[in-house]
Formats: C-alpha cells, sequence, structure tokens
C-alpha cells in the first residue's frame, strides 16, 4: 500500500472520502487536498495508468490493510479434544471457545478419544456440537471413527 509522498505517478485518478469521483489530477493537488482534509492519499493500485487513488481517513487505511493481510492468510485448524463422557459445563465450554475461534475465521477439529465401547457416544456427541454450531461453521468432513477416536472438522461460514 503505497501513501502520501510515497506516490511517484504525475498525475492520480482520485476518488473522494465518501466514494465521489473527483477525476484526474496531479498529485501535488491531490496531495494538497488530502492534507487541507486531514486524510491520507493511498493509491490502490500500480497497474493502470493514471493509477488510481483514495481519499482515506488516517486510522481507516492501516486498519483496511490489516483486514486484507488477514484475509489473504489461510485459516488455521485448531483442535479441541473432548471425551464421551464430558459433562455439562465443560461441554458448554468447549462450544463456546468453538464458536470464538470459528467466528475468528478459523477452522476447528473436534477430537473425541475412545476407549472401549464408547463409539457410538462419541459420534452422538460431535453430531450435537455440528448442530449446536450450524451457525457459525459447517462441516468439512463427516464423522471419522477411527480406532482409538472420532474426529470432525468444522469450517467458518
Amino acid at each position: 500500500m503505497i501513501k502520501n509522498e510515497k506516490i511517484k505517478a504525475a498525475e492520480v485518478h482520485v476518488t473522494g472520502i465518501h466514494g465521489e469521483d473527483l477525476g484526474i489530477i496531479s498529485t501535488k493537488e491531490a496531495l494538497a487536498m488530502a492534507k487541507q482534509l486531514k486524510v491520507d492519499l493511498v493509491c490502490t493500485s500500480l497497474m493502470s495508468s493514471p493509477p488510481p487513488c483514495k481519499l482515506i481517513g488516517a486510522g481507516a487505511a492501516k486498519e483496511q490493510a490489516q483486514q486484507q493481510r488477514k484475509r489473504e492468510q489461510a485459516p488455521k485448524l485448531k483442535e479441541i479434544r473432548l471425551t464421551p463422557q464430558i459433562e455439562d459445563h465443560d461441554y458448554d465450554t468447549k462450544k463456546n471457545q468453538a464458536e470464538r475461534i470459528l467466528k475468528a475465521g478459523d477452522s476447528v477439529q473436534f477430537v473425541v478419544k475412545i476407549t472401549g465401547k464408547e463409539g457410538a457416544r462419541a459420534k452422538e456427541l460431535l453430531e450435537d456440537l455440528i448442530k449446536e454450531l450450524s451457525d457459525a461453521g459447517k462441516k468439512k468432513t463427516g464423522i471419522q471413527l477411527s480406532g482409538k477416536q472420532a474426529a470432525v472438522q468444522l469450517d467458518p461460514l
């Protein structure tokens, strides 16, 4: 993101603070306008001539850059471990934790450790979690029962 004096083009196509088109003007005039309005002149693309620029509030430009970086990052996969004999309070805590992770944009993998004949209870537990978290995420994989664990992955909506 190039802003203010770092823009080297002679002319820029300026968009105002509220999205209005101000046309093609010299970079010096655009910078003077930005200083007068106490905002930043931010170049949005260097691929066209003249480059398109926007007048953006000082804090908003930084925030916009952070959001763009966040969108570019791949979602992380967080694992939450459970047992089939989980108590109600612990279940709610794990569910809330998963909801927070999904709303932050990361994926969640639930893993239920199985010993003996707890496979049916583990599958039931995971189905309940998927149903309750349907507003925050959707399942990427089906419930996978393998040996000593049952697992399912939820991706954010």
